[in-house]
């Protein structure tokens, strides 16, 4: 492991929940928006995410060959994808969007946006962006704490 490994670990953890609050805010802002350019309601969004598999591009000679590495370099978010689960029907006939004809007559298609579970994904990501910003931090005490042992031996 590198000594920036954990910095370049916790910038993509960053830079993935920043996306993830994108997307909920973007899902909050739409959530009464019933007609989008490609036609229908406003479908939630969902950032996919999947950890980073690349191997380090040079390795100490110091290391020893059977230290593997592996997996675990940090994570990216792989698609965004569109929540598929079904659209709150709101009965409003006078909605310029109201169903014409049919059984659900009268009846507008909501977007499938929930503030709670909203909410609570923003928490969630707010808290894991917190975190990894205590993890760069804390390494950047840790490096400059070994400098300040190594100026006080020499």
């Amino acid at each position: 492991m590198g000594m920036f490994t954990s910095f370049d670990i916790a910038a993509t953890g960053l830079t993935a929940q920043r996306l993830r609050m994108d997307l909920i805010s973007d899902n909050i802002a739409n959530s009464m928006t019933t007609r989008t350019p490609e036609g229908g309601p406003f479908a939630r969004k969902l950032a996919i995410f999947a950890p980073v598999n690349h191997r380090p591009k040079y390795k100490s000679h110091f290391v020893p060959e059977k230290i593997d590495h592996g997996d675990g370099k940090g994570v990216r978010v792989v698609k965004i994808e569109k929540d598929k689960s079904p659209f709150r029907l709101v009965f409003d006939p006078n909605h310029p969007d109201a169903i014409k004809i049919g059984p659900e007559k009268g009846y507008v298609q909501m977007p499938n946006v929930n503030m709670v579970s909203e909410m609570t994904d923003l928490i969630s990501a707010s808290r894991s962006y917190e975190a990894n910003a205590m993890i760069i931090n804390n390494a950047k005490s840790m490096y400059n704490k070994a400098l300040e042992i190594g100026r006080n031996i020499g």
